[in-house]
C-alpha cells in the first residue's frame, strides 16, 4: 500500500505476529495505524518452526485457513543420548503452520480494519520530540504518531538486555526418514549446549530440521545432525537467527513506547517459542493502547498491557526460567539417567492432560520424580533444593 499520511494514532515497527495483532486491535477501535516492515514480504523470512495448537490460535482471534496448517502432530520423540520416550500430542491439538501464509492472514484482518501496510521499510530512527514521536526512514520519509509499538524482534532485546544469545539455524528438507505426524527433538549436551535439535514435519518426507546451542556453529551442526540422520534429503531453504532464552524484559512502556514480541523477550526460556505469548502480548498492548485514546489519552490505561501479561504467563515463565537453569547443569550422563527413569504414568499423564501452550508443569512432572530428585541433588546438591523450593513458590 501506498503513504496515506505523514501522521498516525500509533505506529508500529515490525510486521511479525505480534505487531499485527496489535495493528488489528487499535485499527478495530478505528484509529489511524501504521505497520512498517523492513523485509519485503510479510511472514519473511520464516525463523521458528511454527508448531502451536489450535486452543492457542483461537485465544489470539484466529481460525487459520486450510492452506496455512501445514500439518497436524501426533505425538513427540524426545531423545536423549541413549534412551528416548514419546509424548502422544493427539488430545492437545497441535498443528505445524505455515508462518508466511499465517502472518498474512493476520496481516489482512488488520488491512480489513483499516491499518496501512507498508513493506521494504526500514526504521532508521524512533525520537520523540514535542510529544509526539518521530519516526524515520531508510527512504528519508519521516511519519509522527502519539504512540510508537516496538515490535522489531529479538534484536531489540539484545540491545536492552546484555545477556547472550543462542545461535540457531533451521532448514527446509526434503527426506524420506522425516514421519509426517511426528516431531523429534533430540538433546544432546555436547553437540547443542543448553538447547536442543529439532525435526518439526510439515508434511509426508518434508519438514523443518534445525539445531541450537551456546557458541555452536549453527551450519556446520546442521550438516552434521543432517548426515547422521542419513541420505537421501535435499536442503530447499537455510534460515539462521539468534535465539532469545532469558525471559520477559520489564518494564513493557517508556513513555508511549510500547515493547511487545520477541523485543520483550516474550518467547519461552525452554524452547524460545513466541507465537502465542508474543502474539497475546501485541493483543494486551493493542488493547491497552486503544482505552487510552478512547478515554482522551488517559496513559494510565498503558499500565493494563504489562499487568495482564504478567497474570497470564509471569509464573510461567518464571517457572520455566529455573527448569532451564537445572537442566543447562546436566550432562549427556545425566540426561540419559534421567530419561530412562521416567515412568510410563507420567508420561500418559502428560499426553492427555498436558497443556500445550504452558510447559511448566510437564517440565516439573518429568523431574520430579523419586529416581530423579535423588539423582539431581546427589548431582546439584542445596541449589537443586533450592531451585525446587523456589518452583513451588511460584
Amino acid at each position: 500500500m501506498s503513504f496515506q499520511s505523514e501522521y498516525y494514532d500509533v505506529i508500529v515497527g515490525g510486521g511479525s505476529v505480534s505487531g499485527l495483532l496489535a495493528a488489528r486491535e487499535i485499527s478495530s477501535k478505528g484509529f489511524n495505524v501504521l505497520v512498517l516492515e523492513e523485509d519485503h514480504e510479510i511472514g519473511t523470512p520464516e525463523h521458528c518452526g511454527g508448531v502451536v495448537s489450535q486452543k492457542g490460535l483461537e485465544k489470539l482471534g484466529i481460525i487459520p485457513r486450510i492452506k496455512t496448517i501445514e500439518n497436524y502432530i501426533k505425538k513427540s520423540i524426545i531423545k536423549s543420548k541413549n534412551n528416548s520416550f514419546e509424548i502422544n500430542s493427539e488430545n492437545q491439538n497441535v498443528i505445524v503452520i505455515d508462518r508466511r501464509s499465517f502472518d498474512k492472514e493476520i496481516a489482512f484482518q488488520a488491512q480489513s480494519n483499516g491499518a496501512n501496510i507498508i513493506t521494504k521499510s526500514s526504521i532508521t530512527s524512533v525520537n520523540f520530540d514535542d510529544n509526539f514521536f518521530n519516526i524515520k526512514l531508510n527512504s528519508g520519509k519521516t511519519f509522527k504518531s502519539k504512540f510508537f509499538v516496538e515490535a522489531r524482534g529479538i534484536s531489540q532485546a539484545i540491545k536492552r538486555s546484555s545477556r547472550e544469545i543462542i545461535p540457531s539455524g533451521q532448514y527446509e528438507v526434503y527426506a524420506p526418514w522425516i514421519q509426517k505426524d511426528t516431531i523429534e527433538v533430540v538433546f544432546d549436551s555436547d553437540l547443542y549446549p543448553g538447547f536442543f535439535a529439532w525435526v518439526v514435519p510439515t508434511g509426508d518426507g518434508k519438514g523443518k530440521i534445525g539445531v541450537a546451542g551456546r557458541n555452536i556453529n549453527p551450519s556446520k551442526t546442521l550438516e552434521k545432525f543432517l548426515e547422521k540422520k542419513g541420505k537421501p534429503y535435499s536442503i530447499i531453504r537455510r534460515i539462521y537467527s539468534p535465539l532469545w532464552v532469558h525471559g520477559y524484559i520489564k518494564p513493557f512502556n517508556f513513555n508511549r513506547n510500547i515493547i511487545i514480541g520477541d523485543a520483550a523477550g516474550q518467547t519461552k526460556p525452554t524452547t524460545a517459542g513466541g507465537i502465542y505469548t508474543g502474539g497475546m502480548g501485541g493483543i494486551l498492548a493493542g488493547r491497552s493502547i486503544s482505552k487510552s485514546l478512547l478515554n482522551d489519552n488517559d496513559y494510565s490505561y498503558l499500565t493494563d498491557y504489562q499487568n495482564d501479561w504478567i497474570n497470564l504467563f509471569g509464573k510461567e515463565f518464571d517457572r520455566l526460567l529455573l527448569l532451564r537453569r537445572m537442566l543447562e547443569r546436566l550432562d549427556n550422563k545425566s540426561l540419559d539417567r534421567i530419561f530412562s527413569n521416567i515412568p510410563s504414568t507420567i508420561i500418559e499423564k502428560i499426553s492427555f492432560s498436558g497443556d500445550f501452550d504452558y510447559h511448566a508443569i510437564a517440565l516439573k512432572n518429568f523431574l520430579n520424580t523419586k529416581l530423579t530428585v535423588n539423582f539431581l541433588y546427589a548431582l546439584m546438591g542445596n541449589e537443586y533444593r533450592k531451585m525446587i523450593n523456589d518452583l513451588s513458590k511460584i
